[in-house]
């Protein structure tokens, strides 16, 4: 398998991005892939998320897009994830502001500084800002593909709408290659009728696009930043962490041929309760 980069993305906050992006580099790594998780929100959440505390580092994803070191020199291992990150901090605020005083080359800022590396890995997850800011920009210039993390209520359609708009523009002025590698539902209750009207219009309008897993709403998918380890190392059995091996799963197979039968008609979740662990 050619190496995949994917840009974790959604303007709106609290959709399960961050979450995404760990758990998914998480699942990945435990089915023998080499993964890089690259954090580029300035809130480092996903820093914290894989137990790097993000006020004592020396070298970060703000250093990188600035030219002042090599992505190798700041990345870390993440053990016994198996993954690598290249962390991030509150300097990355900085990093923007400098960024928008560039008068060329500034979105590409971050693919030509992943560019030495991405031959060590087979997927590169880039977790981005909840914003449409330049570090976005450079996140969608970079990546192959995007997924988009969104929750089954009435605005997210309408902000979804944005983004698909964004990448457009994206793909028509810097980066061709550029699509929408899934649109995954997350913190779902299958119990909430807006869910499931939400989920049926989803895949209507998008088709196979829509990833046929869904990411239940769990109490342990969201305790395990506390602890600074992915769910699947903070309980594996959890429908949280099952969920996100599911996705792994079905990213690894769309990418290694078409899938064949039709995207599901309903967005059923089955087994227990959503809430539950």
């Amino acid at each position: 398998m050619s190496s995949r980069i994917i840009a974790v993305a959604n303007q709106k906050g609290g959709v399960g991005k961050t979450t995404t992006a760990v758990n998914l580099a998480a699942s990945l790594a435990a089915t023998k892939h080499r993964v890089l998780l690259v954090d580029l929100d300035p809130q480092g959440n996903a820093t914290m998320g894989c137990g790097v505390d993000k006020r004592e580092l020396a070298r970060s994803s703000t250093d990188v897009l600035l030219g002042d070191c090599a992505a190798s020199d700041a990345i870390v291992a993440i053990d016994p994830a198996g993954f690598d990150l290249l962390p991030s901090n509150q300097d990355l605020t900085a990093a923007e502001v400098r960024l928008l005083t560039m008068l060329a080359g500034r979105e590409y800022r971050l693919e030509k500084a992943l560019e030495p590396v991405r031959d060590r890995y087979e997927f590169i997850i880039i977790d981005c800002p909840p914003a449409l800011n330049i570090l976005t920009v450079n996140a969608l210039t970079a990546a192959d593909s995007v997924l988009i993390p969104m929750q089954c209520e009435y605005y997210a359609l309408e902000g979804l709408s944005g983004l698909v708009g964004t990448i457009e523009q994206i793909r028509d002025s810097v980066n061709p290659r550029l699509r929408i590698e899934g649109i995954l539902r997350t913190m779902f209750d299958p119990r909430n009728n807006l869910s499931n009207d939400v989920a049926a219009q989803l895949i209507e309008h998008f088709g196979d696009r829509v990833f046929r897993t869904i990411i239940p709403r769990n109490v342990r998918l969201a305790e395990a930043p506390s602890f600074g380890v992915p769910a699947l190392f903070h309980d594996k059995d959890s429908r949280g962490a099952l969920a996100y091996l599911a996705l792994a799963g079905e990213m690894i197979r769309r990418a290694e041929g078409p899938e064949s039968p039709e995207p599901p008609s309903g967005p059923e979740v089955p087994g227990q309760p959503a809430s539950e662990a």
